[in-house]
């Protein structure tokens, strides 16, 4: 099966964040869907290896907020590139606060969801959780960012000086893996993907 033909499936892009205690955080993902409308329920998926995913596991509530086609490359490069083990993601950035006391992003974003967890099922390297939405607000008319569309429009181009490098480049999100042979094995750091989504710079 050539992989590619995985992504020709539309889906959103959110921020989904998390609070634990006094640590707000948060990670970007592609897997928020309604799943029912009575009562109103939705589904996310989140990678194990994400420290949000840790922080629902404990809490069991989170807000997703819906990235539109206004927001830019940082608001990913924030959210997404870098680990919250590792910085607090909550310095540098302007946040709001839902009811539920979480975090939502306004900033490149039309709508938040709060959301509490009712079910989780163990999907092997993600967790499923089901959850109940509590609250919402829109907050901006502007388009909903779709995969493509960030793939299209908001995502640079590959820089052509690291082009000259020895390494392989992430088809997803950038990321450089640099050395003449890419492990089978390999797991992109920054967007999980795997060896299969990289091609040589």
């Amino acid at each position: 099966m050539d992989p590619k033909t995985m992504y020709k499936l539309t889906y959103g892009l959110f921020v989904l964040t998390a609070k634990e205690g006094d640590k707000d955080n948060g990670c970007i993902i592609n897997t928020a869907i309604q799943v029912t409308s009575q009562p109103n329920r939705i589904s996310i998926a989140v990678n194990k290896s994400n420290y949000t995913h840790d922080m629902i596991i404990r809490t069991k509530e989170f807000n997703v907020s819906i990235i539109s086609e206004k927001a830019g490359f940082d608001l990913f490069k924030h959210w997404g590139f870098q680990s919250g083990r590792d910085v607090d993601k909550a310095i540098g950035v302007d946040l709001s606060r839902a009811a539920n006391g979480i975090c939502y992003i306004a900033n490149g974003c039309n709508a938040y969801l709060s959301a509490k967890v009712i079910n989780t099922v163990d999907l092997g390297t993600h967790t499923l959780f089901i959850a109940d939405v509590t609250d919402g607000e829109v907050l901006a008319g502007d388009e909903s960012c779709t995969y493509g569309y960030y793939q299209s429009n908001i995502k640079p181009a590959p820089d052509k000086a690291k082009e000259t490098k020895k390494g392989w480049i992430c088809t997803i999100c950038g990321y450089i893996y640099e050395g003449e042979v890419l492990p089978e094995d390999f797991i992109c750091p920054i967007c999980k993907h795997p060896a299969s989504d990289f091609k040589p710079l």
